[in-house]
C-alpha cells in the first residue's frame, strides 16, 4: 500500500523563492547573473589549474576539487530555481529525488574538501619538512576518494529514507529546490527515521569537519605566533586567510540552517539556504584568487600560450609510429602463445556471436535480462576484436602501429570497457527489480527504460574514452617502444617527456567513477536481493532466485576483480605482471561470459534446440 501511495504523487510543485510578482523578474536576472559568474569563475579556476604545472600542488589539487564541486552543485540547484521565477515549476518525483541526492552529495563533499584544505595548510605551516611525504599525490588521491565516499554514503542514506515515505499532504514544496525539511512536511507517514538520519548525517558531516578545521587552525595559529619575523607571520597568515573566509561562510550558513530556532519560517529557511548553495559557489573562486599571486601568474601565462600550443602540436606529431613489444620477448613461447590466443579469440567470437544470434532468432528471449546479455555479448565481441588481432601480430613479427591507430585502439578499448561496467550494473538492477519488486517489474524494466539505460551506458563510455584521448593527444612522446600488447594508458604515459599529471588525474577520476559507482550499485542491488531471497520460505523458491543471479555474480566478480587488481595493485608490480593482469578482463573474460551465462540456463538451452531444428 505504501509503495502505491508513494507512486500516486507523480509530480511536485516548487513554489520558488518568492510569490511576489513584482520581485520575480528582477530576481531572475540577479540569480542568472550569479549563476553565470559562478560558472565562469569555477570553470576558469579549473582550467587554470589544469593548464599550469606550477599549480599542480596539494593546495591547488583540493582547490580544483572545490571548484568542480561548486560548479556541480550550483548547477543542480540554480537552473531549477530560475524556472520558478518565470512559470509554475513542476518537478517529477524521480527528478526531485535525483536533485536531492546530488545536492546532498556535493554539499557533504564540500564539507570534507574544505577540511582537507585545512589539513593541507596545517601540514605546510606546522610540519614543512615532512610536507612532501604527508601530502604526497597518493595521500591526496586517497583523501579525495574518502571525500566522495562520504558524500555518496550520506546522500544515499537520505534518499533511501525519503523513498520509504508516503506523500499525501499535498504536492506543493515551499522551496526553490527539493530539500529535506519541506519534503518531510508533505509526508503523512512517520518521519522519525528521516529526522534521525538527518541528525546523524548532518551531525557527523558538519561536526567532524568543523572540529578538524578548528583544531588545524588552532595549531596553525599557535605555530604562526611563534614565528619571530613579522614578514614570516604575514606570509603564513596570507596562505590561510582566503580559506578561513570560505570555511566561515560555508559552515556558518549550514550551522545556522540546522541549529536555528524552530520558530524560523520557511521563507527565512530559503534565504539562509541561498548563502551556501548559490552565493558560496560564486564567491569561492574570487576568495581564493583575488590576493593569490600563483593564480595571477597562471592567468598571465595561460593568456600567452597560443603560440606555444601550436609548437607543442607540431612536436606531438614527431612520433608517427609506435612499436608494441607484445606479451613476451621469449622466442620459444611466441608460437605456442599465438595458437593459444588464436583459439581463445575464435571461441570468444563463436560464443558471443552465438548468444547474439540466439537472442535475435528467439522471441521468448526478448526480455530485459536477455536484452542486456545481448548488449554484453556485443560489447565483448567488439573489445576482444579491438585487442586480440593486434596482439597476435606481435607473436609472429615486429608489431608496428601508427600513432593514429594507437589512439583509435585506446579509444575503443576504453569505450567498451566502461560500457561493460555499466551493462553489468544494469543487469544487476534488472535482477533486483525481478526478485525484489516482481509486481512492478514490467513498469520498472519496460522497453523504454531498457533503451534509455543503454543510451546512458554508451554515453558514459563515450565521455570516459574521450576524456582519455583528449588528454593523451596533448602529450609529447620521446620514445616509441610500448611494453605491452596493446595501446594502454600506463605504458603510453611512460613514453611521455612532458608532464602526465593531468592524464593521471583523469585516469583517477574516470576509473574511480566508472568502477566505484557500478560496483557500489551492484553491491547494493545484491545485498537487497540476498535479504529478499532469505525471506522466501520455500527452499525451491530460494533455489530458483539464486539460480537467476549466480551466473551474473560470477561474471561480475571476475571482471571487477581483475579491474580492481589492475588499478589497486602495488606500484612495485612490473610491466610484465601488468600485461598478464590485463589479459583476464580483456581476453579471458569475453571468452568465458557466453559459457557463464548459458551452461545452466534453461532458456538458452531451449533457444539453442529450437534454432538447430530450424
Amino acid at each position: 500500500m505504501a509503495s502505491e501511495n508513494v507512486s500516486s504523487v507523480k509530480e511536485f510543485i516548487l513554489l520558488g523563492l518568492t510569490q511576489k510578482p513584482e520581485l520575480q523578474i528582477p530576481l531572475f536576472f540577479l540569480f542568472l547573473g550569479i549563476y553565470v559568474v559562478s560558472m565562469v569563475g569555477n570553470l576558469g579556476m579549473i582550467v587554470l589549474i589544469v593548464l599550469n604545472p606550477h599549480l599542480h600542488t596539494p593546495m591547488y589539487y583540493f582547490l580544483f576539487n572545490l571548484s568542480f564541486t561548486d560548479l556541480c552543485y550550483s548547477s543542480v540547484v540554480t537552473p531549477k530555481m530560475l524556472v520558478s521565477f518565470v512559470k509554475q515549476n513542476i518537478i517529477s518525483h524521480a527528478e526531485c529525488m535525483t536533485q536531492l541526492f546530488f545536492f546532498a552529495f556535493f554539499v557533504i563533499d564540500e564539507c570534507y574538501i574544505l577540511t582537507a584544505m585545512a589539513y593541507d595548510r596545517y601540514a605546510a605551516i606546522c610540519k614543512p619538512l615532512l610536507y612532501q611525504v604527508t601530502m604526497s599525490y597518493h595521500v591526496c588521491h586517497l583523501m579525495t576518494i574518502g571525500v566522495y565516499v562520504m558524500g555518496f554514503v550520506g546522500a544515499m542514506a537520505h534518499i533511501v529514507c525519503m523513498l520509504r515515505l508516503t506523500f499525501c499532504g499535498g504536492n506543493i514544496i515551499n522551496h526553490y529546490m527539493c530539500d529535506i525539511p519541506p519534503l518531510l512536511k508533505l509526508s503523512c507517514t512517520s518521519t522519525y527515521m528521516n529526522e534521525l538520519v538527518v541528525f546523524i548525517v548532518v551531525g557527523v558531516n558538519v561536526t567532524v569537519p568543523s572540529l578538524t578545521i578548528f583544531i588545524s587552525y588552532t595549531l596553525i595559529l599557535s605555530n604562526i605566533l611563534a614565528i619571530r619575523s613579522a614578514e614570516g607571520r604575514s606570509k603564513a597568515f596570507s596562505t590561510c586567510g582566503s580559506h578561513v573566509i570560505a570555511v566561515s561562510f560555508f559552515f556558518g550558513a549550514i550551522i545556522f540552517m540546522y541549529l536555528k530556532p524552530s520558530s524560523v519560517s520557511g521563507d527565512e529557511d530559503k534565504v539562509c539556504t541561498i548563502f551556501y548553495t548559490i552565493v558560496g559557489p560564486m564567491l569561492n573562486p574570487f576568495i581564493y584568487s583575488i590576493r593569490n599571486k600563483d593564480v595571477h601568474i597562471a592567468l598571465r601565462k595561460t593568456l600567452k600560450k597560443t603560440m606555444t600550443r601550436g609548437m607543442a602540436a607540431e612536436n606531438n606529431s614527431s612520433v608517427k609510429e609506435l612499436i608494441l613489444l607484445g606479451l613476451t620477448q621469449q622466442p620459444e613461447l611466441q608460437i605456442p602463445l599465438f595458437f593459444l590466443f588464436l583459439g581463445i579469440y575464435v571461441v570468444s567470437i563463436v560464443g558471443n556471436l552465438g548468444l547474439i544470434v540466439l537472442y535475435v532468432l528467439n522471441p521468448h528471449l526478448h526480455t530485459p535480462m536477455y536484452y542486456f546479455l545481448f548488449n554484453l555479448s556485443f560489447t565483448d565481441l567488439c573489445y576482444s576484436s579491438v585487442i586480440i588481432p593486434k596482439m597476435l601480430v606481435s607473436f609472429v613479427k615486429q608489431n608496428i602501429i601508427s600513432h593514429a591507430e594507437c589512439m583509435t585502439q585506446l579509444f575503443f578499448f576504453a569505450f567498451f570497457v566502461i560500457d561493460e561496467c555499466y551493462i553489468l550494473t544494469a543487469m544487476a538492477y534488472d535482477r533486483y527489480a525481478a526478485i525484489c519488486k516482481p509486481l512492478l517489474y514490467q513498469v520498472t524494466m519496460s522497453n523504454q527504460v531498457c533503451h534509455l539505460m543503454m543510451v546512458g551506458v554508451n554515453v558514459m563510455g563515450f565521455v570516459g574514452a574521450m576524456a582519455h584521448i583528449v588528454c593523451m593527444l596533448n602529450l609529447t612522446f620521446c620514445d616509441d617502444i610500448i611494453n605491452h600488447y596493446m595501446c594502454d594508458l600506463p605504458p603510453l604515459l611512460k613514453l611521455s617527456c612532458t608532464s602526465t599529471y593531468i592524464n593521471e588525474l583523469v585516469i583517477f577520476i574516470v576509473v574511480g567513477v566508472n568502477v566505484t559507482v557500478p560496483s557500489l550499485t551492484i553491491f547494493i542491488s545484491y545485498t537487497l536481493i540476498l535479504s529478499n531471497i532469505l525471506g522466501i520460505r520455500s527452499a525451491e523458491g530460494r533455489s530458483k532466485a539464486f539460480s537467476t543471479c549466480g551466473s551474473h555474480v560470477v561474471a561480475v566478480s571476475f571482471f571487477f576483480g581483475a579491474l580492481a587488481f589492475m588499478y589497486l595493485k602495488p606500484s612495485s608490480v612490473s610491466g610484465d605482471e601488468d600485461k598478464v593482469s590485463t589479459i583476464f578482463y580483456t581476453i579471458v573474460g569475453p571468452m568465458l561470459n557466453p559459457f557463464i551465462y548459458s551452461i545452466r540456463n534453461k532458456d538458452v538451452h531451449i533457444a539453442l534446440r529450437k534454432t538447430l531444428k530450424k
